[in-house]
């Protein structure tokens, strides 16, 4: 058995991840096609590169099926329950940084706070009926920020395509998304509450703590890791 290292398989963040290894004397590439998932790792000793998506690379790590991994904060924390017991924080990358914001139509001239958006959900529920939809792919995250600031009369829509639009498509009243810019808000007529900030997130190299290893992976994981100077 080896050390086994997950890093996004496509995109930018897989191109700024080999970068970033690059840069400590640690190269990536694959072994094959763009559509092959294999790769190899140079100078590291028996480490194997996994190429994976980086939604499912939280749940390898926390499986133990990969002893390290790449991905966003924001997945982590947002796919794994207690997460800190199931993966140790090794490293923030310095890229692929984005916020996850609450917004809400630019048009709610009076709603700039949580305060003022839990205000507007019991308003609105009480002239509707029905709880303030909010849409989102990160539902734990939101509930859990919503929860520790006392908004209540809600409810949680899944979107997991164009989250920005829900609104405009009347499919939702407010949102929840990863924005690094927040050009696409604004081009969708929405504006981030002031307090509205629920997680920064940027790529992170993190560790699993239950995957299974002999002492000689653990040597290379020390070793490794060292090497990085993340250790």
């Amino acid at each position: 058995m080896s050390v086994r290292l997950g890093v996004p398989s496509k995109g930018r963040l897989m191109e700024k991840t080999f970068e970033w290894f690059s840069a400590r004397g640690v190269t990536l590439g694959r072994t094959g096609s763009d559509r092959e998932y294999s790769g190899v790792v140079e100078g590291a000793g028996d480490v194997e590169l996994v190429l994976l998506s980086a939604n499912e690379i939280p749940r390898e790590l926390a499986a133990g099926h990969i002893h390290l991994g790449v991905t966003g904060t924001d997945l982590v924390r947002e796919k794994l329950g207690n997460w800190q017991d199931r993966v140790e924080e090794m490293a923030e990358l310095g890229f692929g940084q984005a916020d996850l914001v609450l917004a809400v139509p630019r048009a709610w001239v009076d709603v700039g706070t949580l305060e003022d958006l839990d205000a507007v959900a019991a308003a609105f529920r009480a002239r509707h009926g029905q709880r303030l939809r909010i849409a989102t792919k990160y539902h734990r995250l939101v509930r859990d920020f919503l929860r520790e600031y006392g908004v209540a009369d809600y409810c949680l829509v899944d979107s997991q395509g164009a989250t920005e639009g829900t609104v405009k498509n009347e499919t939702a009243e407010a949102i929840a998304d990863i924005t690094s810019s927040g050009d696409t808000l604004s081009a969708n007529h929405l504006k981030i509450l002031d307090d509205g900030l629920i997680l920064r997130s940027q790529a992170t190299l993190f560790r699993a703590r239950q995957a299974d290893m002999s002492d000689t992976d653990r040597a290379t994981l020390a070793a490794f890791t060292a090497l990085l100077k993340v250790d």
